[in-house]
């Protein structure tokens, strides 16, 4: 094992910590918290980029399973995904995917930061934001049809919209802001350690 895998390994295990340590931020405010690990789970894959930046998030998701309390709020288990909201743990894996393809791996030149990286990024954020939203608001109706909780008059759907996405659009979008400032500044830095010569022809990799 060469030194530059030794240390991809390392930083995959310390940002499946940081998301672990992220989640005992949480305000309840209704069946769907207020959380900050899914916009970290999100900057951890922008950070690393590419097809294998989603790794930390597996990581995580696997120590949970297994019954770890890294889950929003301390908790751990398989019992978690059952709940209302399951199907976001599912979405973080699936946007920090999308995330990380579209960010692409980081380059040394972007020290330099240019308007395009900076567009870029910010979709990437976005992006993975929808993406994670998918499967959040299909098990969250799905959760809530099983068990009648659909309040009169509104669908399954739309008592999810307005109970997973709405509340949370403006303080989604300002850690997605947060967290872009924070990518353009750390991603020169982990490409000097990891991908030092790094031209962007094998970025996606």
């Amino acid at each position: 094992m060469t030194n530059k895998q030794s240390l991809k390994i390392s930083i995959t295990a310390m940002f499946a910590a940081i998301i672990s340590v992220s989640g005992f931020v949480k305000i309840p405010i209704g069946p769907v918290p207020v959380v900050l690990q899914n916009v970290v789970c999100l900057l951890c894959a922008v950070l690393t980029g590419g097809i294998f930046a989603a790794t930390p998030v597996a990581l995580f998701l696997t120590a949970g399973l297994l019954g770890l309390p890294v889950f929003s709020g301390g908790i751990g288990g398989i019992g978690v995904f059952a709940g209302p909201t399951g199907g976001f743990l599912a979405g973080y894996f699936l946007g920090a995917f999308a995330a990380g393809l579209i960010a692409g791996k980081p380059d040394i030149r972007e020290r330099k930061i240019s308007a395009s990286l900076v567009i870029r990024l910010s979709l990437a954020m976005l992006a993975g934001l929808v993406v994670m939203y998918i499967p959040g608001v299909i098990h969250f109706s799905s959760w809530a049809l099983h068990l009648s909780k659909i309040p009169e008059g509104k669908t399954a759907f739309s008592y999810a919209i307005g109970a997973c996405v709405i509340p949370f659009i403006p303080g989604d979008i300002i850690k997605c802001f947060v967290a872009v400032c924070v990518a353009l500044k750390v991603r020169p830095v982990i490409a000097s350690y990891l991908y030092s010569g790094n031209t962007g022809d094998d970025k996606n990799q």
